[in-house]
């Protein structure tokens, strides 16, 4: 969720910045022009009123002329700024350097119409950083209410494009430490939003991996997330209170079950002693009886493994399978099945080695069960991605795909399996005994006939090791 919302976070703030920042910008540009074109505009003024009595061929007028010349050379020796003043009809009555000429178009040129409608030139068009154009400014020479001349500046704009420039260049400094400021804010901000959520994600996946007793700490975040962490541990509560509710029923039943059953048991062998030798009566009854202690023995072992916290260790899975398979191989041996050990001699994973050798028990004693003399049973360990793995492949008559959906459901077994002795929940235990401990099993055909059971425990360590 983080990956989501901050880059969301972190384009609407950029889309704020750029769209206070390319204003500003416009504006300093905007600025910084209209001060040099006002500087100029002073300019031109003060060379107006310089040229208000300069007239030509009046007598007398070549010392105005002179020291208007020599204002125009100074000013355009100092400043490298082009000035001049141009009657009606284009002729220059003084002008610095002296080979400038009024343009026939353009800014000058419009500049110099307009002054001479008795009106200083407003606002030229705007020049930016990136452009080489020159500054036209103009102002009028006003004798007797009547426009005599014109006096037009044409200056360079590489001084004033390098102030916006820099102008700009504080701006965009600006923008990006507000932006790392924004960043940094929209890191802190998401973290104390989706604290919570990781925190809730996290318990979740514990009591999905069977440790019911994981719980949300509300201590951060805001409020509507807090009151979902709180509801959240009291959903988690009242799940297992039920759970543990409903394991307590099935161990005190299977518990207390078994003695009535005993003593049942004992009243059939004693009516046997009455009976003739070989009653098929008797023999019927003691085979479900047996059977149905078996099923609360299982029973019980259901409730404990659900009951029970993992003890997780680094584990040693190929030595731990290699003891299980010894242990197995002469009750194979006595039903004609080869048992064989294959895969990594020295794999290592995170599991409860009690809880795994329960459930590879269980999975071994299955498939020896339904694995017909003469055929194998290969147990192989090894590693899939992230998880240790162990996998038994049988050659029995396997499942059906309908069948495969519903494998390892308590009680459930095969129409074509019900003449073959169990209870229908040594695979659930397995599931049970595994997830305890994070670990998963599946199932899988086994080519060409015979079913693949894997069991899966993680290689990495969990949070709580982790944090230890």
């Amino acid at each position: 969720m983080r990956t989501r919302l901050l880059p969301l976070l972190i384009v609407l703030m950029a889309a704020v910045l750029l769209a206070l920042g390319f204003p500003l910008a416009v504006r300093v540009a905007a600025a910084e022009q209209q001060r040099v074109v006002i500087d100029r505009i002073d300019d031109t003024a003060r060379f107006a009123a310089l040229a208000q009595f300069v007239s030509e061929p009046v007598e007398g007028s070549d010392e105005r002329r002179r020291i208007l010349r020599t204002e125009l050379r100074a000013y355009d020796s100092v400043y490298g700024i082009r000035a001049g003043v141009f009657y009606r009809d284009d002729r220059a009555l003084a002008k610095a350097p002296s080979r400038w000429t009024l343009p026939a178009e353009g800014e000058g040129r419009d500049a110099f119409q307009e002054a001479l409608l008795g009106r200083r030139s407003h606002d030229p068009a705007q020049v930016w950083p990136w452009q080489r154009g020159r500054l036209a400014v103009a102002s009028p020479v006003v004798r007797d209410g009547d426009v005599v001349a014109v006096v037009v500046t044409d200056s360079p704009t590489g001084d004033m494009r390098s102030r916006t420039l820099r102008g700009w260049l504080l701006i965009a400094l600006g923008e990006a430490v507000a932006m790392l400021v924004a960043v940094g804010a929209a890191f802190r901000l998401t973290g104390w939003v989706l604290l919570p959520v990781r925190t809730l994600d996290a318990a979740t996946h514990d009591i999905a991996s069977g440790r019911m007793r994981s719980r949300v700490v509300a201590s951060g975040g805001p409020p509507e997330l807090r009151r979902l962490a709180r509801s959240f541990n009291e959903m988690a509560d009242n799940v297992e209170d039920v759970l543990e509710q409903q394991r307590a029923f099935v161990a005190d039943a299977s518990h207390q079950l078994r003695n009535p059953l005993a003593a049942l048991l004992l009243r059939i062998e004693l009516l046997a002693l009455e009976l003739p030798e070989g009653n098929e009566e008797i023999a019927s009854v003691r085979t479900e009886g047996k059977r149905l202690a078996n099923v609360l023995d299982d029973l019980l072992d259901l409730a404990l493994a659900e009951h029970a916290e993992a003890d997780l260790r680094l584990t040693d899975i190929g030595a731990l399978t290699g003891e299980r398979v010894a242990a197995w191989r002469p009750l194979a041996e006595e039903q004609g099945v080869t048992l064989t050990l294959d895969g990594a001699p020295a794999v290592t994973g995170w599991a409860d080695p009690i809880a795994l050798s329960s459930a590879l028990d269980a999975v071994i004693d299955n498939a020896l069960k339904f694995t017909p003399e003469g055929e194998e049973v290969r147990v192989t360990a090894g590693t899939d991605g992230t998880g240790a793995t162990v996998t038994v492949a049988d050659r029995g008559p396997g499942l059906t795909e309908q069948e495969m959906e519903r494998v390892g459901d308590r009680f459930w077994r095969s129409g074509r399996h019900q003449n073959i002795k169990g209870s229908g929940l040594g695979l659930s235990i397995s599931r049970a005994l595994l997830a305890a401990g994070g670990g998963t099993i599946g199932y899988a055909p086994h080519e060409p006939h015979g079913l693949l059971v894997t069991l899966t425990v993680p290689r990495d360590a969990p949070h709580d090791a982790q944090r230890v």
